[in-house]
């Protein structure tokens, strides 16, 4: 079973994989705007975010308010890996996967003592401890309340990376990679555990597994996808401040994976590309636009509990429905 495993996986992750991968290749060739391709670019670098911390909440089944540190953890740790050990970009974001996951792991030590409300509670303080470390006791590392200015973009090919036509593959192919090791992790046997874990612990426990071991492992693997997050938007902004691990930091991701569809590969793509799109169109009309975001999350929750991903499935049930009564 295990030899059959990769070949079966193999159609499917190009199906899923490859199709957004080259729906989001496609905007370079449609259009040059850098207003565009700086959207285009946000919105891969959330995904990857979420789908990271859909492995922990959607996948696991457990609640964290608390991925903003770790997100900002691998911010700091790419910029000085570059800045100041003069690293390239690829081991920045390396050393940045490497601090996210460690940061989880040491989360994942304490928060998994509770369960449920009290997981997410714990997380969020642990994370509020390490906002207030990085802009008051760590200055000397995170440049305090300025943050550090002049995070540099990588030379691909000796090309300007600080030019967004070019940095745009940069992140695509990052965006590319995460997507596809996603759809291998959750269709592979600790992807199966996990959701095992999250359906009935009690009895992944009767069948022999240590099931707090498979939530750390969630955790880690989950902080290194939120690393390599925070080190893509430290380039992309060519900045990291402590606001990268403000508790706000955490709701957004959680708002964008439940808005599009908790524990599926794609509904944490489409949450995020809704609510950067409405952040970009309700922003200019009014300063409360964040308050309409929190309306149709709200909305969104009660009508559409599997997310927008359960939309389409939802009409043609209703299609259905209707031409048999015809």
């Amino acid at each position: 079973m295990r030899r059959r495993f990769l070949p079966l996986l193999a159609p499917r992750l190009l199906a899923r994989s490859a199709a957004a991968t080259a729906l989001f290749a496609l905007v370079p060739i449609v259009t040059g705007d850098d207003a565009a391709l700086y959207f285009v670019m946000l919105v891969m670098i959330w995904s990857v975010f979420a789908l990271g911390y859909d492995i922990v909440f959607g996948v696991t089944g457990m609640l964290s308010f608390g991925h903003a540190a770790f997100f900002g953890t691998g911010a700091y740790a790419a910029s000085h890996a570059m800045m100041s050990a003069g690293l390239g970009f690829g081991p920045a974001l390396l050393a940045a996967a490497l601090a996210g996951a460690a940061m989880a792991l040491v989360f994942s030590v304490v928060a998994l003592r509770m369960s449920g409300i009290y997981l997410g509670l714990t997380t969020l303080m642990l994370a509020e401890l390490v906002y207030v470390a990085a802009s008051v006791k760590l200055r000397a590392l995170s440049g305090g309340a300025d943050g550090i200015p002049g995070v540099p973009r990588p030379m691909p090919g000796g090309l300007d990376g600080f030019e967004n036509a070019v940095f745009y593959w940069v992140v695509l192919g990052v965006f590319a990679l995460a997507l596809a090791m996603s759809e291998v992790l959750r269709s592979s046997p600790l992807g199966q555990v996990l959701r095992a874990v999250r359906q009935n612990p009690v009895r992944v426990a009767h069948l022999g597994f240590t099931v707090n071991r498979f939530r750390m492992a969630a955790f880690a693997v989950s902080g290194a996808y939120a690393g390599v997050a925070g080190a893509l938007l430290a380039s992309l902004m060519m900045y990291v401040g402590p606001q990268n691990l403000h508790w706000k930091v955490s709701g957004d991701v959680l708002i964008m994976t439940v808005l599009g569809g908790s524990g599926t590969l794609l509904g944490p793509v489409l949450g995020v590309a809704v609510v950067e799109a409405l952040r970009e169109l309700l922003s200019a009309y009014t300063q409360y636009w964040y308050g309409l975001v929190g309306l149709i999350f709200i909305l969104c929750t009660l009508y559409l509990p599997q997310g927008l991903v359960g939309l389409g499935p939802r009409l043609r049930a209703v299609a259905l429905r209707a031409g048999g009564r015809a």
